[in-house]
């Protein structure tokens, strides 16, 4: 969901300023991640040797070209399979209505809407993860209310209230592939006892630092440790302990803010009216005059046992309040859990949380609390290639009584304005983290930023219209360091654009608003788009097609077109299973029409997917998916 505003009006240096001076050189729940070390001696551009070291694979496949037709395109040789719909039952329950006519309590057992971050938690078979069987925990982002009821938003009511806060949240689903060779199919398991819901109503509690703080109790919790639901939930991470971490954006847009808002307010873009979902009408939390408090209550990141279906969610406050696009979790030399945040949105901030004790594989209940003790960080990127970890800890860096932070509570709640004390680097909307499986380096998608309008040595164009990646290796190729060393992995752009500027450096196929970044065990960076509705196969986009997915190497840059979606679809989401033959991604908002709503008249005028493509899918609204590809003759996927 597209936030244009901007809320960071502090005096730091923007990300572009930097480029003063041209750069210097510069998992399973019985599994560790696997985030080897053994290229720490690598300098931070000597790629080829990184290649050598790490056995870089190959990327064998034929790219395809751009399309912007209504169907999912993917390269010869590759299968497509439609696995999870919105509104296809979670488990037993009931199945989707074409016209949208499922009431609140169907949409709490069906999947919800916009599926987004996603990952695959294998059972364990036979000693070994399976390939061929496990969990599928899927976020979903937020609503199209024009096409969640058959009437749209008109005549608003509690029910439709109900049923929009339902079809928010996370999917646990069991998933399995049944059938010999490539005859056979992934399917959900139904019934199933891992399987369950998680929305905007579901009862979460909240821990670490923040928890029981003033500023977190409300009327209905005057405890300050118990928070009804989830919401924006965008993309994610897993810990080495076997759960999964969903990340709270654009939750700002779900309140009914001030007429005159106070600072903090507006630092987090609490406007009155929100992002229209109408909430607060019906659901007094969401109203800022009625419940000042509840919005300090989300902008977090949520913690997911997959395989304990009857255990609460849990917001972990050590890892700060902002719109979070990600969790990229790793671990340190020394075993401490390292992660990699982001906040999604124009002149917005990187983090990193380092815990204090260390991940112990043999000590599970250890690993519980892993994540609510420990030092956040964000990051300061100088013109030299050098950048900083800036701790964001009371009594550091300036983060005191005598700066407005009562205590460490009040700093992880008010989180940007934490960072902007301290000076931290304005970036162009930072989304996904990957981090590399045998290097550590590590990736970060810049979407975009049209509202900037200056220019620099090392990033001439004026405005970020299609957005770039960066990297970074830390110091000592240990997750943990204060410091580290970065240069720019791509701009993007079109090459063949008119003005210069915007042409980007791509070595290969040609994309712009870098979203979706993720690594598989082999290496390859897989790069998933998200060009806005209002951009995409126009103007500066005219010729890049609807949005897409990329396969790179980085050793040698070279990037390869591998899938492109329906019309008016973001690809976001993916996973793959161990032996890498099965490869789950998230086609969201097919459709999608300017302003985020569709007209409930006319549900099929900006997409008739998934039903015009996959027979067995109920038609009557185009429907956010998950897809399973694989390959004919039984290879991995993407190699």
């Amino acid at each position: 969901m597209d936030d244009d505003r901007v809320s960071n009006s502090s005096a730091n240096r923007h990300f572009a300023q930097l480029f003063a001076a041209p750069p210097a050189p510069v998992a399973m729940r019985r599994q560790l991640l696997q985030v080897g070390l053994g290229s720490a001696a690598l300098s931070f551009l000597g790629l080829p040797a990184l290649a050598a070291s790490s056995g870089q694979p190959a990327i064998g496949f034929t790219p395809i070209s751009v399309a912007n037709d209504d169907a999912v395109r993917v390269p010869d040789g590759c299968t497509v399979q439609l696995l999870y719909a919105w509104g296809d039952p979670a488990s037993a329950g009931p199945a989707f209505l074409a016209d949208a006519g499922n009431s609140a309590a169907e949409q709490a057992e069906q999947a919800g809407m916009h599926h987004d971050g996603m990952h695959f938690f294998p059972f364990v078979e036979n000693g070994r993860p399976s390939s061929t069987h496990g969990l599928l925990c899927i976020n979903h982002e937020y609503t199209d209310d024009g096409l969640l009821h058959p009437d749209g938003m008109a005549a608003w009511s509690h029910a439709k209230t109900l049923k929009s806060q339902n079809a928010h949240g996370v999917s646990v689903i069991e998933v399995e592939l049944g059938g010999n060779g490539m005859d056979s199919r992934w399917r959900l398991v139904r019934p199933s006892s891992y399987a369950r819901r998680i929305t905007a109503r579901t009862p979460l509690r909240i821990v670490g630092p923040a928890a029981g703080a003033a500023a977190m109790r409300t009327r209905e919790d005057r405890r300050g440790e118990v928070v009804f639901g989830t919401v924006a939930n965008c993309a994610m991470g897993v810990t080495p302990w076997g759960t999964y971490l969903s990340c709270e954006e654009n939750f700002n847009g779900y309140f009914n803010g001030l007429a005159q808002p106070t600072a903090d307010q507006r630092r987090y873009g609490i406007h009155p009216g929100g992002a229209g979902f109408r909430w607060h009408e019906h659901d007094s939390r969401f109203d800022v005059a009625s419940e000042p408090n509840e919005v300090n209550r989300f902008g977090w990141v949520v913690e997911i046992d997959p395989w304990r279906p009857a255990q609460a969610p849990v917001k972990r406050t050590a890892l700060g309040r902002f719109k979070h696009e990600c969790a990229t979790v790793t671990l340190a030399g020394d075993g401490r859990v390292v992660v990699y945040l982001t906040d999604d949105e124009a002149f917005e901030y990187l983090y990193k949380f380092v815990s204090r004790d260390r991940f112990d594989a043999a000590r599970p209940a250890h690993n519980a609390g892993l994540l609510d003790v420990g030092t956040l960080h964000v990051g300061r990127f100088d013109a030299d290639g050098r950048g900083r970890w800036l701790a964001l800890r009371h009594g550091d860096n300036g983060l005191g009584v005598n700066s407005g932070f009562a205590d460490q509570a009040e700093i992880l709640i008010r989180t940007r304005q934490a960072a902007d004390l301290v000076g931290a680097t304005k970036m162009d909307r930072p989304e996904w983290i990957a981090v590399h499986p045998h290097s550590g380096e590590v990736y970060c998608t810049l979407t975009n930023n049209r509202q900037r309008r200056s220019a620099a040595a090392a990033n001439p164009r004026p405005e970020n219209v299609f957005g770039h990646i960066i990297r970074w290796r830390e110091d000592g190729a240990d997750a943990a360091a204060g410091s580290f060393a970065w240069d720019v992995f791509v701009l993007c752009g079109d090459p063949q654009h008119a003005d210069p500027g915007k042409r980007g450096n791509i070595r290969g196929d040609a994309f712009g608003s870098p979203d979706g970044l993720w690594f598989d065990r082999q290496g390859r960076l897989w790069i998933l788009t998200d060009v806005s509705g209002n951009a995409l196969n126009g103007q500066d986009y005219q010729r890049l097609g609807n949005n897409q997915m990329l396969v790179g190497d980085v050793v040698s840059g070279k990037i390869r077109r591998f899938l492109t979606g329906p019309k008016g679809c973001e690809i976001t989401g993916i996973s793959q299973v161990p032996d890498a033959r099965s490869l789950f991604v998230n086609i969201q908002h097919p459709g999608e029409v300017a302003g985020g709503r569709s007209n409930p008249a006319a549900p099929l005028a900006g997409s008739g997917w998934p039903a015009n493509q996959f027979p067995e899918a109920t038609g009557g609204r185009p429907r956010s998916a998950t897809l399973v590809i694989r390959r004919r003759d039984g290879g991995i996927v993407g190699s």
